[in-house]
């Protein structure tokens, strides 16, 4: 997203043409920012030759995984609509790694019959639910299990999934006798040691001491995997003052790590190959003035883009088109919704605003429209695909009678 003349364009279309011909709210995308950023984490880790299998968590539009197939790119799913999702756009079977903390019965059934890589167990009842699924279809299933390092990764606490109160993976001790009781089960391959610590992460250092920890649980374990599945989490700039993770560093780690461990690394990056493709165009509906805040009533809601409601999140907002008037009142940019936490920025300064003014909430590629509902009755926006000048409409907007 760059500014031509004072306006705001995607790639080579005006955010206010695409307003024009499709409405708002809307959720645009630009491919050209996808590939360069799939090249890029690709390149940043191209020594350790990764597995990198895209969270669908993140973002599930089909076209969105039909480009990371194209790509080369395996998929992290944490459900059975997730792995369908996968399936359906054409990403390799033994390509994806199936995560989460309750699989269903059947979705573990389904996940065996379909022959995925992995199958990532968070508790020992779930091996057990896939032994019993293995026996009864005489087949060897191959596992990773995640193990929780008790690791703070100093990120939203919500979104922290590596220490020892979160409900992921499992402990140390428990993680070994797991190891111990399994590695010689006739229907079970315990192929990867997987763990994740959360999102966000802008910091090299919490994946060293993560990475510190799996050498001590390896060495403990006296057990070789074929994979290490070092989740994801990388975060992206959300705000000017966020810092940039060093990838650099991060990868000398892995290297330093592998010569140790005769394993593959598998990556499971949602936001820092989505986050920043997407931005969500919005229509001002009304500007209240009161004494000390400017209300800018914007036509998207928290039933849109959740993000800052749920996690308090910060995302940039910037005009379709610059003026030079500053007006230093506060600006609260908030939705339609009859709840104070339908907001998504508070600004000291801001160019003046009219009725009918278009702005583009920044970044909002992961966990934007699969965290969107029909709250307050309200229908979803359309989601659109930018190519150099063309527009490809990827989610029709939801119909208010489709609903009712």
């Amino acid at each position: 997203m760059k500014f031509k003349k004072n306006k705001l364009y995607i790639e080579n279309v005006s955010a206010e043409n695409i307003v024009n011909k499709f409405g708002s709210p809307t959720y645009c995308y630009s491919l050209k920012k996808l590939k360069e950023n799939i090249k890029n984490f690709k390149k940043n880790f191209k020594r350790i030759n990764p597995l990198i299998c895209f969270s669908v968590k993140s973002n599930s539009n089909d076209y969105i995984l039909k480009e990371i197939k194209l790509s080369g790119l395996g998929a992290d799913v944490v459900s059975m609509g997730e792995l369908l999702k996968a399936l359906k756009n054409g990403i390799s079977a033994k390509k994806i790694v199936f995560s989460g903390v309750g699989k269903s019965y059947e979705e573990l059934e389904y996940a065996i019959e379909k022959k995925i890589l992995l199958i990532n167990c968070e508790s020992e009842s779930e091996i057990f639910d896939i032994e019993k699924i293995a026996k009864k279809k005489r087949k060897i299933v191959d596992i990773g299990i995640r193990l929780n390092p008790d690791i703070d990764a100093k990120t939203i606490n919500k979104i922290s999934t590596g220490k020892r109160e979160n409900k992921f993976g499992l402990t140390e001790e428990n993680f070994l006798k797991c190891i111990k009781k399994f590695k010689n089960n006739k229907n079970l391959k315990i192929k990867c040691l997987s763990v994740h610590i959360g999102s966000q992460i802008c910091s090299y250092k919490p994946y060293a001491k993560m990475l510190s920890v799996i050498n001590k649980v390896i060495k403990k374990s006296k057990h070789i995997f074929e994979y290490i599945d070092v989740g994801g989490g990388m975060g992206i700039k959300y705000s000017n003052n966020t810092k940039s993770l060093n990838y650099k560093k991060y990868n000398s780690l892995l290297i330093n790590f592998l010569k140790k461990n005769k394993s593959k690394i598998i990556f499971e990056p949602g936001r820092s190959i989505i986050g920043d493709v997407a931005c969500l165009l919005t229509k001002v509906l009304h500007i209240k003035k009161t004494k000390n805040i400017n209300f800018i009533i914007l036509d998207s809601a928290m039933n849109d883009f959740m993000r800052p409601a749920l996690y308090n999140a910060n995302h940039r907002i910037i005009p379709s088109k610059k003026n030079k008037l500053v007006n230093n009142l506060n600006h609260e940019f908030v939705g339609p919704i009859c709840e104070t936490t339908d907001k998504f920025g508070n600004f000291s300064k801001f160019q003046k605003i009219n009725k009918g003014d278009i702005f583009a909430i920044l970044d909002v590629g992961a966990y934007g429209m699969v965290l969107s509902s029909n709250y307050n009755l309200r229908a979803k926006p359309a989601e659109i695909l930018v190519k150099g000048s063309s527009l490809k409409v990827i989610t029709k907007r939801q119909m208010i009678n489709k609903i009712i």
